[in-house]
């Protein structure tokens, strides 16, 4: 590896950065597998902190399945990298940014989600969505956001999809998901408009559904997030100034940690 390393400034967690620019090296090719990597002092040296800062990076790309340390030679590029966990960075990313990203992240599955279910879905997965529609409008009805029942209700659509791999994809997602989503219905509870359509929206991609009507369901799970988004943009600036940035500041500082 003769590629230098850029010395490391103060602000974030320090083996963070470090570990950064080393798997940016890696994922680039500019280092390959089975590559050494500089000794522990020239990684001191070229990033300018501790070596406790050098061995905690190093640990961490370990972990990730990227370096392995063979006895008595060093550290190495592995062999067969391993696949890294999804990684989201919000570092340079205002709230409002964040949350209209994770939206559009929904877009891209939901709406997939949506059409796999029209045509997979059994009586019984019909009747849970059903169910958690019921649930979503009586949440409504009693005063509270709703955030709990509309995450089940999109659950329950991605259950009737059957498929493993995208409800493991979701589950991971989930503690993100749920963040924007609790924006997005904060927002939507300042107005009456914004509810009467997220709720007409709704209704639309079930009655697609039930149908089994694979097009429309896509459509309308597209739709109704093309209109989330326009919705947060339609927002009244005082919120981003106060409840939206609240909401939404866990969103950011849990994708920042990941």
């Amino acid at each position: 590896m003769t590629t230098p390393f850029l010395p490391i400034s103060a602000g974030e967690r320090l083996s963070v950065k470090v570990a950064d620019q080393l798997a940016a090296q890696i994922h680039s090719g500019q280092v390959g597998p089975g590559d050494k990597l500089p000794t522990e002092a020239e990684l001191v040296q070229q990033f300018q902190v501790s070596r406790t800062v050098v061995r905690e990076a190093v640990s961490r790309l370990k972990s990730l399945g990227l370096l392995e340390s063979r006895q008595g030679s060093g550290v190495y590029v592995s062999s067969s990298p391993a696949f890294a966990p999804l990684n989201f960075d919000a570092r340079h990313a205002e709230s409002k940014v964040a949350v209209l990203q994770m939206v559009e992240v929904r877009r891209a599955l939901e709406a997939e989600v949506a059409g796999l279910a029209a045509m997979r879905r059994s009586n019984a997965d019909v009747q849970r969505i059903q169910a958690a529609v019921k649930q979503l409008e009586r949440a409504v009805s009693e005063g509270h956001n709703g955030v709990d029942e509309d995450v089940l209700f999109h659950r329950a659509i991605a259950e009737a999809a059957q498929n493993p791999f995208l409800m493991s994809t979701l589950d991971y997602l989930a503690q993100f998901l749920k963040g924007a989503t609790r924006v997005t219905r904060a927002n939507e509870a300042r107005r009456a408009d914004f509810m009467d359509a997220v709720r007409t929206e709704h209704q639309t991609i079930v009655e697609a559904i039930e149908k089994g009507d694979a097009a429309a369901a896509r459509a309308a799970a597209a739709c109704h997030m093309d209109n989330a988004v326009a919705r947060i943009e339609e927002a009244d600036p005082s919120f981003w100034q106060s409840e939206g940035v609240q909401l939404a500041h866990p969103l950011v500082s849990r994708l920042s940690v990941n």
